[in-house]
């Protein structure tokens, strides 16, 4: 610059200064991004088999996300059975769109989505399209990679992939698929399933320079719901909430699955109360999970400009209508799962009374991301609700369904025939395969203690089979008008 003329070196100095004063002007650049991409993360944390009304035992879930997020109290699944459920979370379609039907081969399963090339279009492939990174860790389908793939076998759409191969749900003892390579992890307390998981997701975090999408499925509460070693003493006296529906007196009005079940003796109801400990405890490795992911987020700088969406895959029964365990059911116990949203411009401590169902999931993601649903897509994005502004019309119906394995030993898990069920804002109606059909009235009876199909108003039991049809029949689009009938 001094070999510069007087006035030259004059204007040059003026320039700089003009520069260094717009810099400072300037708003800070968002710590989060390259290149200017102010895109929201999204971080998706699904609990496994996860029923609602447990959230207030864990601190990190209450401090962090309920009472700084929003709450749905209306919540549902597609279905009560963990595969087919992950399946419509992926791909926004109801079951009989996507066709994983079960948990096992050859109807259902990671062989059956595989088969289907279903994986070519998910919520990972239409995040990863917009330009975020991402990345699966943990559960990923049941029975991956199954009989169809190989253990190195990483499905397209997913930038970071940390999914276990073997022996998920003992959290010990199991072997995970880092991005293609495998790697084995023992009994000490530093392999504990849901803390290895909770570095990779804190690694993930920080490492990313763009915009990310991380779904992140750690296998508690799910059977045998082991714990890490610092919380097996927690919860010593829990017991399982004695609710109207606990062990069910009348069955005499229900299906005869359900009356042929016996009330539970007391050695089942200790064993029920013994399983909710469990289950607590094996909650809180996933609970210390969101406080590391969250703390994460705030040292980098990321924090507030993430959306963390907290959820379940399905409910499950702890003594409630004679069911010592399990799910599959079109009970509310089963079909009715938690999910917390916390991210920029939510309400705090706030909840949403308006039905969700895991298949509104995706479309909300790539809607707060400004990716594209693939035109199948049969959800509603939750964003108009998040940001206060319901729409006019929204959803009357959500559907469930479920199918019976053909695997035997699968099939003897859960006695429930087939059905299809559908929820509206007042009740629930069910059509079994048997012929056999519930019906309740959820405004007077929210315990589902008394079938009323017998003795309904014929008129509303053609008014809701009418409904039911035309969800059973939608495909894409149409379900999104099929799920407005009244």
């Amino acid at each position: 610059m001094e070999d510069l003329p007087g006035k030259s070196h004059s204007v040059v100095k003026a320039l700089c200064r003009l520069a260094c004063l717009l810099v400072l002007l300037m708003p800070a650049a968002e710590s989060t991004m390259a290149n200017g991409d102010a895109r929201p993360n999204i971080v998706l944390i699904m609990a496994d088999d996860l029923e609602s009304g447990t959230l207030p035992y864990f601190p990190n879930i209450t401090r962090e996300l309920v009472a700084q997020g929003t709450s749905f109290d209306r919540f549902f699944v597609t279905n009560s059975w963990c595969c087919p459920s992950r399946a419509s979370i992926l791909r926004s379609q109801y079951v009989h769109s996507h066709g994983v039907l079960t948990n096992t081969a050859p109807e259902g399963g990671f062989d059956r989505f595989h088969t289907l090339d279903l994986e070519r279009s998910t919520i990972g492939t239409w995040m990863q399209q917009a330009g975020y990174r991402t990345g699966l860790m943990g559960k990923f389908l049941n029975h991956y990679p199954g009989r169809t793939a190989d253990e190195t076998y990483v499905p397209p759409g997913w930038n970071q992939w940390d999914v276990p191969v073997h022996a998920l749900y003992e959290e010990y003892g199991y072997r995970l698929n880092e991005n293609g390579g495998l790697f084995d992890y023992g009994w000490s307390e530093r392999d504990y399933l849901s803390d290895v998981l909770a570095q990779k997701a804190r690694d993930f975090i920080a490492g990313s320079q763009t915009p990310f999408f991380l779904y992140l499925a750690p296998v508690g509460p799910h059977n045998p719901a082991n714990p890490a070693i610092r919380h097996a003493g927690a919860f010593p006296t829990a017991m399982a909430p004695r609710t109207p529906s606990f062990n069910q007196e009348d069955v005499s009005a229900e299906p005869l699955w359900l009356r042929s079940r016996p009330q539970l003796s007391g050695p089942a109801l200790e064993g029920v109360d013994e399983r909710y400990r469990a289950r607590l405890r094996a909650m809180l490795g996933v609970d210390d999970l969101v406080g590391s992911v969250v703390q994460a987020l705030r040292e980098s700088g990321k924090l507030g400009n993430t959306y963390i969406f907290f959820t379940s895959d399905n409910g499950f029964h702890l003594g409630t209508h004679r069911l010592k365990q399990g799910k599959t059911t079109p009970f509310e116990e089963a079909i009715r799962v938690p999910l917390v949203v916390r991210g920029p411009g939510i309400k705090a401590g706030a909840t949403i009374n308006q039905m969700g169902a895991t298949v509104d999931l995706a479309p909300t993601f790539t809607e707060l991301g400004g990716a594209t649903a693939a035109p199948f897509a049969e959800g509603r994005s939750l964003a108009p609700l998040l940001r206060g502004r319901p729409p006019a019309e929204w959803r009357k119906n959500v559907l469930v369904e479920f199918s019976r394995p053909a695997n035997r030993s699968s099939a003897a898990q859960t006695p429930v025939p087939a059905y299809q069920a559908l929820r509206t804002d007042r009740y629930t109606y069910v059509r079994y395969e048997t012929g056999e059909t519930q019906l309740y009235d959820l405004s007077t009876d929210p315990y589902q203690l008394h079938n009323l199909a017998a003795s309904a108003d014929p008129v509303l039991l053609a008014n809701l089979q009418t409904r039911l049809a035309a969800m059973a029949a939608c495909s894409g689009p149409t379900c999104r008008q099929a799920d407005l009938h009244q």
